[in-house]
């Protein structure tokens, strides 16, 4: 009796052993995204492996462990950002009004266009190499924005007259005049001007 209690305890002391390590390699991956994120993101020309690794205070072979070409890493966080997008805008109609989420939704999309332009020159050989499915894409976050469209619509909130693509197209505008983070407060300017022609109003018949 006493063999199989301590047979029993080895046995769940040796799963948690296995578990704790891989917590932490999924911690350590998620940490090293987010750096990776923000480098990109800052970046005034596509860092290299090395920066961002110096950036997340670990050596190259911990950040070539967990992503082992430059492509792994574009891909994960070109992936991370586009989730990001698309679950932030459930996330957000759940908590805010349809009009205050979209201006919300807005600043993600240009953190997501800031984050593109980083590893553009690596982003764009994937997709010419059908590395990453950019029609995919762009159908997902069509959708989302779609979702909040209709959720404003119901409330009386947002103009019925507008389309999903309509809104793409002037972020995609915005955000290429004014770059973030370089022309932050320009870039909130023309949002705020954006969501104030987005925004129902009652006109005359």
């Amino acid at each position: 009796m006493d063999d199989r209690n301590t047979s029993g305890a080895r046995s769940v002391s040796t799963d948690a052993e296995i578990r704790a390590p891989r917590a932490d390699a999924a911690r350590n991956r998620g940490q090293l995204l987010a750096v990776a994120t923000r480098v990109f993101a800052s970046a005034d020309a596509e860092p290299s492996m090395r920066a961002i690794a110096r950036e997340a205070g670990v050596g190259i072979a911990t950040l070539y462990r967990h992503f082992p070409t430059r492509e792994s890493l574009v891909d994960a966080v070109y992936r991370d950002q586009v989730v990001r997008l698309t679950t932030g805008a459930h996330e957000l109609l759940g908590r805010l009004a349809p009009a205050a989420a979209m201006r919300r939704w807005m600043d993600l999309f240009g953190d997501w266009i800031a984050t593109k332009n980083g590893m553009l020159d690596t982003l764009l050989a994937m997709i010419e190499a059908g590395e990453i499915a950019h029609a995919q894409t762009r159908t997902e976050l069509l959708t989302a924005i779609t979702r909040m469209l209709d959720a404003g619509r119901a409330a009386g909130d947002l103009r019925s007259d507008v389309t999903a693509e309509d809104i793409a197209a002037a972020l995609i505008g915005i955000f290429t005049v004014a770059p973030r983070p370089e022309r932050e407060a320009l870039a909130g300017r023309l949002l705020n001007l954006l969501m104030d022609g987005l925004r129902a109003t009652d006109r005359p018949a």
